[in-house]
């Protein structure tokens, strides 16, 4: 794909919207013989390291078995050579070790896929050893790995590479595996990575609308738009005093609506996300080294809408709405200012204490907007606060929620899904640090400390006690060197632990414990 940056004023749409290849996935009941073996760019291999068996029964049985006696075989290691065919298929050993949690089987396949990738295979097979107990569970994350090694990230370059086109995977006895839910999962997570890493001035507010109102065809979603004037009307001081220092009047909140076989307006789920497709830090102004990458504020809006399109492609038997707060954070004559006072939209009057604090401020409208249509449960997610990042660094990110039980299961479908996540504390006493003298409640504090608590807390006020909410504070949406399977900076964090708490249920049967309780 090629684009001239900053030449048109309006992108295409072509260029906005990925490609997604769809890999073709075989299966096999018997393992490769040679001349099967033969016709793959790539055999990755997954056993024990205690045990030989399974090489045994491999084409070039001598060649697998010499691979893993050529150096003490540890756990989660892996080695690689080239078969003795005509193809020179690139064979690549992994061993598996005991107890593993999902975070390191991804880690492990990503690093199987990073192995084979510079041939860039059309054709590999998979062999993970049939006596190990978490089997299927390996075989989910080297698919995963592969859809997201195989994916095209946007390129800009005049001249640039063919894009690797990985066209099959042949599964060797193995056991009964969801495709389709893998297929979309992965798509969901690459699509997050997409969006995130499209620059500034392709993937602005007006753009992203144009976006939304594709893919909302595309999936046969409903989509609304509340624009700057709706907005207006509504009270939403909060989002528009955010959107103010904008250029353009292109900001707003979209609201798409998915309903499955379940009907009834009352969403099950409403996901919530954070669309600041720039920060300057307004007033407060950025550093250099703190804006640069400030196009990568949309992560938590990409999450909402690419578990939502997922929900559709899989026709999940939910009601789900997600609410896209979708602004840029501009410096400007016209740019909100600190010690501003402004009503948002349920009528809590907020001090404005730093510019720079603007993720939480467009959320509380969405949060309230969200609210209002009383779903079964709430979900938002937000690359929140600097904070996160500090506390837990970029591998694993915040988890908040008032609700026990919601708690347990959205751990639980972080370890599951190999997207890690942490608890922190929301206790009352925290509101004394965001005390306003003139208002309902600060912006903010004024040191940094805890802010990623602090900011919970402020949401909070834009949330019924009553309603069940999850906050997650992205710390893990991007990460140098890439994150599990992943290997690319935006790792589209929050889609497949987002997936997996709505579809295996387990957030229901939270509410219902927590009910109990």
């Amino acid at each position: 794909m090629m684009v001239k940056q900053g030449l048109a004023t309006e992108t295409p749409l072509m260029n906005l919207l990925p490609t997604f290849h769809d890999i073709a996935i075989a299966r096999s009941r018997a393992y490769p013989t040679a001349r099967a073996a033969a016709r793959l760019d790539a055999l990755l291999v997954l056993t024990d390291a205690k045990s030989a068996a399974l090489l045994r029964l491999l084409p070039e049985a001598e060649r697998w078995q010499s691979l893993q006696q050529r150096t003490k075989a540890d756990p989660f290691s892996l080695r690689s050579t080239a078969l003795a065919n005509a193809r020179q298929t690139q064979a690549v050993l992994a061993f598996a070790g005991n107890d593993a949690t999902q975070y390191q089987r991804l880690a492990l396949a990503g690093r199987m896929l990073a192995e084979i990738a510079a041939r860039r295979p059309a054709q590999i097979g998979v062999i993970v050893d049939a006596d190990l107990s978490d089997a299927a569970d390996w075989h989910e994350a080297i698919l995963s790995a592969a859809y997201s090694h195989a994916f095209a990230l946007p390129a800009f370059r005049r001249v640039s590479a063919p894009p690797w086109r990985l066209r099959r995977i042949q599964l060797y006895r193995a056991p009964s595996l969801e495709l389709v839910r893998i297929r979309a999962t992965a798509r969901a997570g690459n699509l997050v990575r997409w969006l995130t890493t499209l620059p500034p001035n392709q993937l602005d507010a007006r753009n992203y609308r144009r976006l939304l109102t594709t893919l909302a065809r595309r999936h046969r979603l409903q989509l609304r738009w509340y624009s700057e004037p709706q907005l207006q009307r509504l009270g939403a001081g909060a989002f528009l005093a955010v959107a103010r220092g904008n250029g353009a009047r292109d900001a707003g909140i979209a609201h798409l609506v998915y309903r499955g076989r379940r009907a009834g307006r009352q969403p099950d789920v409403a996901l919530v996300g954070k669309g600041i497709v720039f920060d300057t830090g307004g007033i407060n102004l950025k550093p250099h080294r703190g804006m640069l990458d400030m196009h990568t504020d949309m992560a938590g809006s990409a999450v909402a809408l690419a578990c939502t399109l997922a929900l559709a492609e899989l026709r999940a038997p939910l009601r789900v709405d997600a609410w896209l707060a979708i602004t840029e954070n501009n410096i400007g004559p016209t740019a909100y200012r600190p010690q501003e006072v402004v009503r948002a939209v349920n009528g809590t009057t907020i001090q404005v204490i730093h510019s720079d604090a603007e993720g939480r401020m467009v959320l509380a409208d969405t949060l309230a907007l969200a609210a209002r249509t009383r779903p079964a449960l709430l979900m938002d997610f937000a690359t929140l606060t600097g904070a996160c990042v500090y506390a837990l660094t970029e591998r694993y990110s915040g988890l908040f929620t008032r609700h026990a039980a919601l708690q347990a299961a959205a751990q639980e479908a972080g370890a599951r899904s190999g997207e890690r996540v942490w608890p922190f504390p929301l206790d009352e006493d925290f509101d004394s640090d965001i005390e306003s003298r003139v208002a309902d409640i600060r912006q903010c504090a004024l040191e940094s400390k805890g802010d990623h608590i602090l900011a919970t807390r402020f949401l909070s006020r834009f949330v019924p006690d009553a309603l069940p909410w999850i906050h997650l504070d992205l710390s893990a949406a991007t990460r140098a060197g890439g994150l599990a399977h992943v290997n690319t900076e935006a790792t589209g964090f929050g889609a497949r632990l987002t997936l997996e708490l709505l579809l295996s249920g387990a957030w229901r049967a939270a509410l219902r414990k927590g009910r109990r309780a």
